[in-house]
């Protein structure tokens, strides 16, 4: 193995494991090798999307914008370990969304029913005094949209192969699926209809001291190694960036327009194209048509 080779690969899986944790090979072979249909084929939008390195970015401003809802806001603070615990929520997060696009239909929907199972356990009263569940059909929405919103329009700015207007609706039409399934309701279909739910939750939405914590320590205070440390930074000034206006003063985000169209797209262009090459030495391999192969319609 050259040289190069050898650092990229030991970057890859520098990054897998921290997304993935110390079972993530064995997980990722399941998810992908395990014989059996699956619900979305390999060229379907979400498996684009899903898979491509901007997801980085995305997750990080999913993460911020979902934050804005108190009572998704308050299930966060007072169940989640994402303080205590925050590489093992990360490697539970991708490992879902990993089985859920990848995987086959058996181990999409045993993901699915686990966390349906846990959302059912979590209930609480948020500061202001409202009551919330974690299983709350309208909250589940809001995650779901706050998410997939943050991951497409990351991958439109930093994605390798950006979708056309047909794919990004249905990208969001196959990951409606997911939702429907843990509980949502009223799930957009198309990106038009994403945009309008969206639009329907501003009137909830608001900068808690909860979400601004949650903003600074996903920005300012991450648990990074410090040879991480560099282009984490890029990666969350590119999610900011991509963070919508309106949202800037309630988490006590910077605005800087002219820098945020130049230097942050830059570098977040720079980080996620190194990304994409060192995850590429570790992928998975297709494998020779088969069963495992096969999709159904979901």
């Amino acid at each position: 193995m050259s040289p190069l080779s050898s650092l990229r690969r030991h970057v890859g899986d520098t990054i897998f494991a921290r997304i993935a944790g110390d079972e993530g090979p064995a997980r990722r072979d399941r998810i992908h090798f395990t014989e059996g249909p699956r619900r979305f084929g390999p060229d379907s939008a979400i498996h684009r999307v899903h898979g491509d390195a901007s997801m980085f970015v995305g997750g990080m401003r999913a993460l911020l914008l979902q934050s804005l809802h108190p009572l998704a806001m308050a299930a966060v603070d007072q169940h989640s370990g994402y303080r205590g615990d925050p590489w093992g929520r990360l490697q539970r997060t991708s490992t879902f969304l990993a089985e859920t696009t990848f995987g086959t239909i058996e181990d999409a929907d045993r993901a699915v029913a686990i966390v349906r199972a846990v959302h059912g356990r979590i209930t609480g009263t948020a500061p202001d005094g409202r009551a919330y569940a974690a299983a709350d059909p309208h909250l589940l929405r809001w995650v779901h949209v706050a998410e997939i919103d943050s991951f497409l329009r990351a991958h439109d700015r930093y994605g390798a192969r950006p979708l056309d207007a047909a794919g990004r609706d249905a990208y969001v039409a196959e990951t409606a699926h997911v939702a429907l399934a843990l509980g949502a309701v009223d799930v957009p279909k198309t990106v038009a209809e994403l945009d309008e739910v969206l639009a329907g939750y501003r009137p909830e939405l608001a900068g808690t001291s909860a979400a601004r914590r949650a903003a600074r320590f996903i920005l300012v205070h991450p648990p990074v190694p410090l040879p991480l440390r560099a282009p984490y930074g890029l990666l969350s000034a590119a999610a900011v960036a991509m963070m919508p206006r309106w949202t800037r003063v309630p988490l006590r985000l910077p605005y800087l327009p002219l820098t945020e169209a130049t230097a942050v797209r830059t570098s977040g262009i720079a980080v996620t194209s190194a990304i994409r090459w060192a995850m590429g030495a570790g992928a998975p391999q297709p494998r020779p048509e088969s069963a495992g192969g096969r999709t159904v319609a979901g």
